[in-house]
């Protein structure tokens, strides 16, 4: 079910009302309430982090923390509009504060300087929903697996190049509303028994829907040579296989590949993915050979459709409004295109 606001709720001030009222009339007010009543963890000041900090600003959450230990750099400063041109050498979170709130002066907006991976769990607590960019697989899963058993909403996403992707896990219950057409009764000209049930255009009725989710570690280790996911295969987006290639790159070199060293990253890339999909048991052809070269830096156009859509299913999971991305979506700028898939137990 549907959490009713209770009396200590939140309260929509008349400036509030007014800064939001787009947004309530689209989404309504209970939904705009819950969103006031959130806090967010965005772990991750790169281009992508950027884009999500900004959209979850301007969709007013109660309080948003940018936590990110790397220094700006001129790199970063390619695809980060939050940081300004000169605090190259600065720390990206703090760089990045004061642009994301004047953004929204009804938000917290703080800036933590430290390195998550020495967070210690309880420093979660304090979030409705933790969200992580650039951050290596194994940090993932860990934060994962002690956040959903807390029922606090986890994202991750990342950008690499031309290709992006965003995971969510809302927990094994996550309820939410949508809004569907109405369905009427017509009575036909032949009396009682003709009546027929038709959509009614005018009129849409509010329905209440619960769907599950799993964790990170659950949906990257698919079993891909059982039968079931063999006859899947060709369905399977190539982007997931990518997906591991450069995360097993950030855990063998603790960074992502460098357009400065491009052809040694290219050529490790490569003998990644082949050892990748050989361990998952899969054709090494199901990534073409130029695949990698177009992964370097996080493109400003691909950041701003990921941070879109990652801002988005966030404000969806915090509101309970509509259905949410399960629980993978993969974007492919070279062709323009994006992808919702699920991985993991049905």
């Amino acid at each position: 079910m549907i959490d009713m606001m209770e009396p200590g709720d939140p309260v929509i001030t008349e400036e509030e009302a007014a800064q939001y009222d787009r947004q309530i009339r689209l989404w309504g007010l209970d939904a705009q309430k819950r969103l006031r009543g959130s806090r967010v963890l965005l772990a991750g000041l790169g281009g992508l982090g950027a884009e999500v900090a900004k959209n979850l600003v301007l969709a007013g959450v109660k309080g948003l923390t940018l936590l990110d230990h790397e220094k700006v750099s001129e790199e970063s400063c390619r695809a980060q509009f939050l940081v300004p041109v000169m605090a190259q050498g600065e720390n990206r979170a703090k760089a990045s504060l004061e642009r994301a709130q004047n953004l929204n002066p009804m938000v917290e907006v703080q800036a933590d300087l430290d390195r998550i991976e020495d967070k210690p769990d309880d420093f979660f607590l304090q979030f409705d929903v933790v969200c992580l960019t650039g951050c290596s697989r194994d940090l993932m899963v860990r934060v994962d697996q002690f956040c959903s058993q807390r029922s606090i909403k986890v994202f991750c996403g990342d950008v690499y190049g031309y290709c992006g992707y965003m995971f969510s896990n809302l927990g094994q219950e996550h309820n939410y509303v949508e809004e569907t057409p109405k369905l009427v009764r017509v009575t036909g000209n032949d009396g009682p028994e003709a009546k027929k049930v038709k959509v009614d255009p005018n009129e849409t009725t509010m329905v209440k829907k619960t769907v599950s989710f799993c964790t990170l570690k659950e949906a990257l280790e698919v079993d891909w040579t059982t039968e079931e996911a063999k006859a899947r295969l060709k369905r399977t987006p190539v982007d997931y296989f990518l997906l591991h290639v450069m995360l097993k790159f950030r855990t063998d070199k603790g960074r992502d590949p460098d357009p400065q060293n491009a052809d040694e990253d290219i050529e490790l890339l490569r003998q990644i993915q082949n050892d990748v999909l050989e361990a998952m048991g899969v054709s090494s052809d199901l990534l073409s050979d130029d695949v990698t070269s177009y992964c370097f830096s996080e493109m400003s156009p691909v950041c701003a459709v990921m941070g879109g859509v990652l801002g988005q299913e966030v404000v969806k999971a915090l509101s309970q409004r509509d259905a949410p991305h399960r629980n993978f979506f993969f974007f492919d700028g070279r062709k323009g295109s994006g992808m919702v898939d699920y991985f993991g137990p049905k």
